[in-house]
């Protein structure tokens, strides 16, 4: 009874402390909400005024055009059908609607059914593609998975030698070629996981913008070889955007999906920006599921995504209180 006491203890400290620092890391975009939200919420009453201004503050927040006409439809007919008279109660309405907006983006990875079980990693230099890579393997040794990694970003050598120091950072094996094709050394990678039996395969792919074809054709070549390795991978697809960029993160996602089949997004650096709100555009204009988001440097500061947990740490009023 004891050790089951304090291993719910220590349970209940890790979950308090990302939620610590999720709040922590979504500081700026909650300023940019709060403060004149704030100052919105405490006059007397609901007016066209109000919404207007309410408005501006999510977009400046990047919720997008989309979102924020969807949210302030929402809310005007909340108005009328619950009869909302606060800007309070309006408050309240809002953080329920933008966990209703999120909700369906909650869908966490299940890396099973697959041996190995195949993700392919992508994104734009700078995104912290190959800095979530090493994460993730991390997070799935802690789940009692064994990892391979394979450096298929053959293009950067700096992005090879990251990748090689995070997997003695894990002690995870890392499959590379100092030069060559990318589909290759995910090809071999995958064959040398078969050999060893291991669970979960983290390949990366080298960086580049929606913008250059030829370099999205190649990236569409790693993926055909991955089929033609294993006809039923790969199994998982994630895209990973700096939260920095805003809009241009729906841009991207559209962009990678026609070229490669985006089936989740992980999402870092909310820590370093305003634009939190980015989520509410991505769940309008291109819905894709959240797997997991970053909102640190450290090991531990990528998480799987809750919706209501985000939305909680964007606004002084809990999420839970708001149904």
């Amino acid at each position: 009874m004891f050790g089951f006491q304090k291993k719910t203890e220590v349970v209940e400290e890790k979950k308090s402390s990302w939620s610590e620092r999720l709040k922590a890391g979504l500081a700026k975009t909650r300023a940019t909400l709060n403060t004149p939200v704030g100052e919105l919420f405490a006059r007397g009453k609901i007016d066209e005024e109000l919404l207007e201004e309410l408005e501006s503050i999510l977009l400046q927040a990047d919720c997008g055009i989309d979102a924020t006409q969807w949210l302030l439809d929402e809310l005007r007919a909340s108005v009328k059908r619950d009869r909302l008279e606060t800007p309070a109660e309006l408050q309240r309405a809002l953080v329920r609607l933008l966990q209703q907006l999120l909700a369906p983006l909650e869908q966490p990875l299940t890396v099973s059914g697959h041996s190995p079980f195949i993700i392919m990693v992508a994104g734009v230099n700078g995104a912290g593609k190959t800095t979530s890579i090493g994460k993730l393997a991390r997070h799935f040794q802690d789940a009692g998975k064994s990892v391979l990694l394979a450096a298929g970003d053959t293009f950067r050598a700096a992005a090879r030698e990251q990748l090689t120091a995070w997997g003695e950072r894990n002690n995870v094996t890392v499959i590379a070629q100092e030069s060559g094709d990318p589909a290759a050394v995910v090809f071999d990678a995958i064959n040398a996981a078969r050999a060893r039996n291991i669970d979960i395969v983290l390949a990366d792919t080298a960086g580049r913008l929606p913008t250059q074809l030829h370099l999205m054709e190649e990236i569409a070549k790693v993926r055909r070889v991955i089929q033609k390795t294993d006809p039923s991978g790969p199994h998982e697809v994630l895209l990973v955007l700096d939260a920095n960029i805003g809009q241009n993160a729906v841009a991207q996602v559209k962009a990678f999906d026609k070229a490669i089949g985006v089936t989740g997004l992980v999402v870092t650096k909310l820590d370093g920006t305003a634009k939190g709100g980015v989520l509410a555009a991505i769940a309008r204009q291109c819905p894709k599921p959240v797997r997991y988001i970053g909102v640190g440097e450290g090991i531990d500061d990528l998480q799987p995504f809750k919706a209501a947990e985000f939305v909680e740490a964007l606004f002084d009023t809990p999420a839970t209180t708001a149904a």
